[in-house]
């Protein structure tokens, strides 16, 4: 090999890492910048949610009564504004924070149980439902911090 060769052969690879290190910075300042992509799945979150209820609200939810609860809780978190309709590669525009309480949570599910017609025999099954789906939330990152008190 001449001199002339490997000097060519280091200046391509002096090259092709300088291009590959402003593509990578670019692509990781692009994914910073937008949300991260948490996946919920209907019948992942209803098995992960039944196995954490405690035993007596087991017994009393069949997984089509607690199949729905889950989805009033997703279209109630859709109408508050957290679940948006576009969030593939979309940068996090959120100007407020919006807290979700549980109890005023808990309230609505016991009043789209009704109207679904779910017979609720025990009111905590709902706040029981309720803490373990919010806890799906967090493990699979769909979950901001914990606020603060006021």
């Amino acid at each position: 090999m001449t001199t002339s060769t490997i000097l060519f052969a280091i200046l391509a690879a002096i090259i092709v890492f300088v291009i590959a290190a402003i593509v990578i910075g670019r692509e990781a300042r692009r994914l910073d910048a937008v949300a991260p992509r948490a996946v919920w799945e209907l019948e992942e979150a209803v098995e992960w949610v039944a196995e954490r209820l405690p035993d007596q609200t087991q017994a009393r939810l069949t997984l089509d009564e607690l199949r729905e609860l889950l989805r009033a809780h997703m279209v109630w978190l859709h109408v508050k504004g957290l679940q948006p309709d576009d969030v593939i590669d979309r940068r996090q525009d959120i100007a407020e924070p919006l807290v979700v309480d549980e109890v005023t949570l808990a309230a609505h599910l016991l009043a789209e149980a009704a109207r679904r017609g779910i017979d609720v025999i025990d009111d905590v099954d709902v706040v029981h439902v309720v803490d373990a789906h919010v806890a799906y939330f967090a493990a699979i990152g769909a979950v901001g911090p914990r606020a603060e008190t006021p």
